[in-house]
């Protein structure tokens, strides 16, 4: 059984301070054996201070000595002078959730460093039921899969027994909760409907969730209001959870929507967090500093509300999220039927909230017929059409029966580097974890899913200088790991999980690019997962020792 927090880290540490000492004392009779010893390398802690050269000893699935570690000798030592030796890297916001049922590699993000993926965003994958798990094997795409579970912690158990590189955890979603007890009725649910909310939030909290994450952008998840939240909030936070949500809105309503979180955060005591925070569309980017202020403000008032991000300037979603949500109440087939009707047409099209054409880049087709349009623009395949942007949107969502995977360039360079220099700040690649071979390039994708990490090492820390090294290290490890509650991975510490990404700092980039996403970030050489080596010399080993991290509510029913 996999393990987490609390009482086992300490647990844990006890152990190794034992171990630590018993080889120290058995040195001056003969050399004591660990299983691996990584030698000379410049070590970032996850504290975020300086670097400094020494040694990590593993033994098992932990770290038994960092730094100077006496006369130990591992069965195996690994040179790894020149190179930097890290906790491994925690993906705040991954969409894995599918792509490590096709490929438990995650070769995109452990070639990045990454150690921990977290999903999650409004929607997990459980609590689930019949109805729900029809429609997620309905709408599958390329990559198909059986539904072999029904709660959030069979699934993400589900992984850890087949097998996956990284570890996994998850927050319970928000929209999923709603989903199985209201459907995609836009309403508010009764006493009673509430009431078995707040359980299958609970009975998350217990399996190991992390806390509650919302997607209020979209529909049915922006038919919930604030108290609705609060009440779902509640059990989280009564378990030790966080708070992460989309927020209601990123644009014009970026302020009100972070009162509504912080709000949240206030009356219930949790800790909160924004995804992928950002201030959308050009006529809004003067809301960035106003929202930074907010946030800070709220810190200083003694709460602990923080944020994550992507570090590119263009988002990815659907084209749902440029339509009013009373057209799409009664979940996808009813949207798409409304789409169908040419007075709903007529309405939706005076509503609909386009960023301009040439600004949005198809990425994701269902539909073979349509796969010659990925990697046009809005504007390139209404001039290819001959109808305006506003049809051509709502034609395509109905010719390729779905939501149509879709990039928007709504940044600015300038403001990813304001964002990425905050303290406060983490990083998540909003990405599954593809292989550039395979199903996967049946696609195109955001090159945020192979080159988020490796871009706050190599361009913001190295070549830009936002922060030092250190800094981006923390900010990758310890900082994220606890704002989840998790008391044993982020740090190279005796005790600690041996979660490691060894890196060549003058060599880390991303290569990735909208034109060419399917491409792997460089620099990384080793990483480990709980002690096994699953990248080696830059190459993926096959090794499959992930498991289900749980969070500070996980009660052992067992």
């Amino acid at each position: 059984m996999a393990r987490g927090v609390g009482s086992n880290a300490r647990a844990r540490r006890a152990v190794a301070r034992s171990a630590l000492a018993g080889l120290l004392l058995a040195a001056a009779c003969a050399p004591p054996q660990v299983d691996l010893v990584l030698r000379g390398g410049s070590i970032a802690d996850g504290g975020g201070g300086e670097l400094y050269v020494g040694d990590v000893a593993i033994d098992g699935d932990a770290i038994v000595a960092v730094g100077d570690v006496g006369r130990q000798r591992g069965r195996r030592e690994l040179a790894v002078d020149g190179l930097v030796v890290a906790p491994g890297f925690v993906n705040m916001l991954s969409w894995a959730t599918v792509s490590l049922l096709e490929d438990p590699r995650a070769q995109s993000d452990v070639r990045q460093g990454v150690t921990l993926e977290v999903f999650g965003e409004g929607w997990s994958m459980g609590p689930l039921n019949e109805a729900m798990k029809q429609e997620t094997l309905e709408r599958q795409s390329d990559i198909k899969f059986d539904v072999e579970w029904t709660t959030l912690g069979e699934y993400l158990s589900h992984l850890e027994t087949r097998g996956v590189a990284p570890n996994v955890a998850s927050f319970v979603g928000a929209t999923t909760v709603r989903i199985h007890e209201l459907g995609y009725e836009d309403r508010a649910p009764t006493a009673a409907e509430l009431e078995a909310m707040r359980g299958l939030v609970r009975a998350a909290m217990e399996e190991g969730a992390l806390g509650v994450g919302s997607s209020l952008i979209y529909a049915p998840a922006s038919f919930a209001d604030t108290d609705e939240l609060v009440a779902l909030v509640e059990e989280a936070a009564a378990h030790g959870g966080l708070y992460v949500s989309h927020i209601r809105n990123e644009g014009e309503g970026l302020l009100a929507a972070l009162d509504e979180l912080i709000e949240i955060a206030r009356r219930t005591g949790a800790k909160a967090e924004v995804y992928h925070f950002k201030a959308s569309r050009p006529e809004n980017w003067h809301l960035l500093e106003p929202a930074i202020a907010k946030i800070e403000s709220a810190r200083a008032a003694g709460l602990e509300i923080a944020a994550n991000m992507y570090t590119y300037p263009a988002s990815a979603t659907g084209l749902d999220a440029a339509m009013p949500t009373w057209v799409q109440e009664g979940g996808h087939d009813a949207w798409v039927e409304r789409l169908r009707d040419p007075e709903i047409r007529e309405r939706v099209r005076a509503e609909m909230d386009l960023l301009a054409p040439e600004k949005m880049l198809f990425i994701e087709f269902r539909n073979d017929a349509l796969a010659d349009l990925t990697g046009k623009t809005l504007a390139e395949v209404a001039a290819l059409r001959g109808t305006s942007p506003e049809d051509t949107v709502m034609d395509l969502v109905v010719e390729d029966d779905s939501r149509v995977g879709t990039i928007y360039f709504s940044m600015s360079e300038d403001s990813v580097r304001r964002k990425a220099a905050l303290p406060w700040m983490s990083f998540g690649s909003d990405a599954g974890a593809p292989s550039a071979e395979g199903v996967f390039l049946a696609s195109s994708t955001h090159p945020r899913a192979y080159g988020t990490f490796a871009r706050v090492l190599g361009r913001y820390a190295r070549d830009e200088k936002l922060f030092t090294l250190g800094e981006a290290v923390r900010r990758l490890t310890s900082w994220p790991a606890s704002r989840l509650g998790i008391a044993d991975r982020g740090r190279l510490r005796p005790g600690y999980f041996a979660d490691l990404a060894v890196f060549d700092a003058a060599r880390v980039r991303d290569l990735a690019t909208f034109e060419q996403p399917h491409r792997y970030s460089e620099g990384m050489v080793h990483v480990f997962v709980n002690g096994v080596q699953v990248l080696a010399d830059g190459e993926p080993t096959g090794a499959t020792p992930g498991r289900f991290v749980r969070g500070p509510g996980y009660r052992d029913r067992s």
